[in-house]
């Protein structure tokens, strides 16, 4: 019973040094692109799984300009669940 209580625990604590990393990376010193991925974060970051919190944080791999690019609708990115986030992003913020 311990065990899967201190598993627990541990699964607590890397998932909330995700949220923190993934925090720090959605900074990208504009004030609209923090707005939006930090937004994204806000609303999905603690109830997403992992399989998404990973393409989240592929996503922020991405330059800035083809972030805005792809939230702006400009273009649109080349893999399915990085459109789910944008997607998401856009119809949060009626874009």
């Amino acid at each position: 019973m311990r065990a899967c209580g201190a598993r627990a625990e541990l699964a607590a604590v890397l998932n909330e040094a995700l949220l923190k990393r993934l925090r720090w990376r959605c900074r990208r010193g504009t004030r609209e692109l923090d707005a939006l991925l930090g937004g994204w974060l806000d609303r999905h970051g603690a109830l997403e799984e992992g399989t998404a919190l990973a393409s989240f944080d592929e996503l922020l791999d991405q330059p800035d300009p083809q972030l805005w690019d792809w939230l702006m609708g400009g273009a649109q990115p080349p893999r399915a669940d990085w459109q789910e986030i944008v997607d998401a992003i856009r119809a949060r913020n009626r874009i």
